[in-house]
This record gives C-alpha cells, structure tokens and sequence, in this order.
C-alpha cells in the first residue's frame, strides 16, 4: 500500500491542519479507502479529529482511511509535497491510488463542485456537504448522477440537509423499500431555528441576530441565512433525491430581508440592521394574540410545489418545540400519511456536520466490503 508522508507532515500547519490531526496508519487492513479533504477548515479540522480518534477502532474492523491529499483554495499537499492549488493535479493523484479514493469536499465552492461529475466519472467516490451540485444546475445534477451509475463510484451528501441528521439516507430507504414520498416540511434552518426560538419580544430581532453572529451561529454575511436561500437549497436536495425535477428558481423563497437591505455593503447592511425589527415584531404579535409562534418553514410536495416562509403556527405544533440549533423535519409519504416520520435535532455546527460527512465514508466503505 502506498503510504504518503503527508500523514506525518508538520508543514500542514500552513494548511491549518497539523500532524497531530491526521489519522495513524493501521496494519494490514482488509479494506483501505484513501482519502483526500478539500477544505481544511472549521469542518475539515472536526473532521480529521474524528477520524484519528476511530483510527484504531475501525482497524480491529477491518478498515483505514489514510489521508492521501489535503488541500485548501491556495496550496495543496500531494505525497508530501506542497504547490499551488491544482484540482486536475489532485484528480490525477487520487486516481494513482492503489485502493478506491474519495475526495471529500468541505468547501462551498462552485468552482470544486462543478468537477463532481468529472471525479465521479473516473470512478473516485465523493462525499460533502457542499449544495452547489445537489441544488444548482438541473443539468449538473444529472451529470453527476449519471457519472456515479456509469462509474459505480457513490456520491454521497448526507450532510447538505441536516448537518448530522439522517435525512436523506431516511428518505432513500423509505424510497429503496418501496415508500412514496408526499410531502416533505420542515425547519432546515439552525440558526433560524435559534433565533425564532429565542425572539420573545422582549429585545429587537436585529440584536439576536448580531448575538448570534458573534456566537458563530451565523453565515459572516447573516442576510445568507436571513434570505432563505440555504433552506431553499436544502429542499432542492430533498426533492431530487424523492424524485423530483426541482430547480433553485422554482422555489418561492420569503425572505426576512427588504430588497434594499440586500444592496447594501455587508458593514452597512449590519448598521442598518434594525429595520426588520418592526415588522417582525408586529408579526410576533399577531401570532402571540393567535396561540401561534414564528417559525421559519420549508416545504415542498410531490406536485412540485416549494415554498420557504416564515410562519405562524399553533403553539402544539411540533415545529413549535424545537431547542436550541434544532433541525425539525417531517417526511409524509404513503406509508407515514396519518403520521409522518420525524427527525429532530442539532442541524448546525462543526463537529455534527463533521460527522455526518465521516458517516457517509462509513456508508462508501461498507459498500466496497468494509465492516465498518
């Protein structure tokens, strides 16, 4: 097996990753996925902690997950050796491997996920929890799922929806054992779920949210999560993997930000902050005098109706319970009809993405014969 001196490099400091992160080579596995990580960053880190700390736990299963290759926007490390950032460079390299590679992309770049299907369509296997390619061009997506039937290679994005959750592969098991999705709704949204959880009229919405911007809980440009658009990509996800041809333009997004705060610089957008601060509180009190509570909702039916909003709904709603960064969906299909399926929990955060992308190299490596 062909052991880089990339596991021991202490130059990866410059990449943000030290040896001290890297998982131990293990001895004589029956089953070895070599792995790249583009992206060394909040979730990259967690998620070479995660894998240094199974190491030994998954040898005495019979797997390894060397790291092979790390790169970021700028460098990269191949066998040891630093250049400049080449992704056709990376490709070459992960196809050199002696055992089946993954890149695993924990970028939000466009620029790496439009090279899925090219990756996929030389048989390296991908797992992310980047959206470009599962909710951007229609087109794409079709490549790249295409590229992974042609291939046998898998493309896996468990982590896109619900961070840790088990979200889609619920949905594809519900669809593998024959289920009919109907209807699929939900709060997508951590930090939208932390600060409708939190806003009880007592400080203005727009202090929430620069709370928690501090707290991390945010994108850096809060309007990212404030606009819909990341629940809007969420439900595009969900609804290719139930079957249906949706498209990011299709969705009727409602977001919590005016046009003219959108335009603006993002130090002046943040200034200017409070203007969404009465009509929320208006509406917080419509729904108070109602029994209601606010919730920010995604939703999306087999008709190809889509639609994210913010709403009110009854106080015994099981939107209405949620803790914290809680991620609430519900999955309606034939078999749930008078009940859905609920899956409810953290839905933001490092160390839970981290491991809902270390999970779907499990699912990669238990499909290659690995009893992980």
């Amino acid at each position: 097996m062909k052991r880089s001196s990339l596991l021991f490099d202490p130059s990866l400091d410059a990449l943000g990753v030290g040896s001290a992160h890297l998982p131990a080579p293990q001895p004589s596995p029956v089953r070895t996925l070599a792995v790249g990580l583009i992206g060394p960053g909040q979730v990259g880190r967690a998620l070479l902690e995660q894998l240094r700390d199974a190491a030994p736990r998954l040898a005495t299963r019979g797997l390894a997950l060397p790291l092979c290759a790390v790169a970021n926007s700028r460098r990269m490390h191949l066998n040891g050796v630093e250049s400049a950032t080449d992704l056709e460079a990376l490709s070459q390299h992960m196809r050199a491997q002696d055992h089946h590679a993954v890149l695993v992309d924990c970028t939000a770049s466009t620029q790496v996920a439009a090279r899925y299907p090219q990756w996929l369509g030389v048989g390296i296997h991908v797992v992310t929890p980047n959206k470009h390619t599962g909710s951007g061009d229609l087109r794409r997506w079709h490549a790249a799922t295409h590229a992974a039937r042609q291939s046998g290679a898998q493309w896996r994005y468990e982590a896109t929806v619900g961070a840790g959750l088990p979200v889609v592969q619920t949905l594809r098991e519900m669809i593998d054992t024959g289920d009919t999705p109907t209807c699929i709704e939900g709060l997508f949204s951590g930090t939208l779920a932390w600060l409708f959880n939190r806003f009880d009229g007592s400080q203005p919405f727009s202090t929430l949210v620069h709370e928690a911007r501090a707290a991390g809980y945010t994108e850096p440009d809060p309007r990212e999560d404030l606009g819909g658009m990341d629940v809007a990509r969420k439900l595009v996800i969900l609804a290719r993997e139930a079957g249906w041809d949706l498209s990011l333009d299709q969705v009727q997004v409602d977001g919590l930000v005016p046009a003219a705060l959108a335009a603006l610089p993002l130090e002046q957008a943040l200034a200017h902050l409070h203007e969404i601060d009465a009509p929320l509180q208006q509406r917080l009190e419509r729904a108070r005098a109602a029994g209601h509570v606010l919730r920010y909702v995604g939703r999306l039916d087999a008709s190809g109706g889509a639609r994210v909003a913010l709403e009110a709904l009854p106080a015994d709603h099981a939107f209405a319970h949620g803790r914290l960064t809680d991620n609430i969906i519900a999955l309606h299909s034939q078999r749930y009809c008078a009940n859905p399926l609920v899956i409810q929990g953290p839905g933001a955060g490092p160390e839970v993405t981290a491991a809902g992308v270390f999970a779907d190299l499990l699912r990669v490596a238990a499909s290659l014969g690995a009893a992980a």
